[in-house]
């Protein structure tokens, strides 16, 4: 699913990411450890073609990330962050449906999607539909995070430190999601975080020190 081939990013003199090579199959639920500043974000950034690596290749399904519209590669992969990003002014309804009616997607569908959603990630639609972010806690934020980044179905969800802001409680809430998620709907996750506590969820779990991978037991 991801192929990451000698891979680097400089910033400045400093470089970030320093010939990383990585391959995450099908089907696998990868996490990512390493401190801040290790290059964790900035590969997935690279992977989503947010940032441009200064050389190596990154194929997600066997093609080259940096051929055809960016607009077409995120169609495909699912993207959570740490602070969740919804549209504060936004109910969360709009919220999740953001992508489906850029698409053009009929009302009803958008509807009907966001029910799905809702249910799935254990939020009532007939209480939560309406509801602003603020109105909500930070792992119910997240969960609206979740919803709207696998809205059009992909295969591929990228997480960045998705557990960051949240106490431990709705931490494990959110990694028992993203693991239902990769095993019950089959989604390949790739997850970076600092917090050694998510590869108990993880199928593989990697070591990124100083933008390469570190000499730590590989899961």
């Amino acid at each position: 699913m991801i192929e990451i081939d000698e891979v680097s990013k400089t910033y400045g003199e400093r470089r970030v990411v320093d010939r990383l090579s990585l391959t995450i199959p099908d089907g696998a639920f990868c996490v990512v450890l390493g401190p801040s500043g290790c290059g964790k974000s900035t590969t997935l950034r690279m992977i989503n073609r947010l940032v441009a690596p200064d050389s190596g290749t990154i194929r997600v399904a066997g093609e080259d990330v940096s051929r055809g519209p960016p607009e077409a590669l995120r169609r495909r992969i699912g993207y959570v962050i740490q602070s969740t990003g919804l549209f504060p002014h936004w109910r969360v309804e709009d919220n999740i449906a953001t992508v489906p009616r850029l698409l053009g997607w009929p009302a009803a569908r958008v509807h009907d999607r966001v029910s799905e959603l809702l249910q799935l990630l254990r939020l009532d639609p007939g209480t939560y539909r309406r509801k602003y972010p603020h109105q909500l806690s930070g792992g119910e934020q997240q969960r609206v995070g979740i919803a709207r980044a696998i809205v059009t179905d992909p295969t591929l969800l990228l997480c960045d430190e998705p557990t960051g802001d949240l106490d431990r409680k709705s931490g494990d809430e959110i990694l028992n999601l993203l693991q239902a998620l990769n095993r019950e709907h089959g989604k390949t996750i790739l997850m970076v975080t600092h917090d050694p506590h998510a590869s108990a969820r993880a199928s593989r779990t990697v070591h990124l020190d100083k933008g390469q991978l570190g000499n730590e037991p590989v899961k």
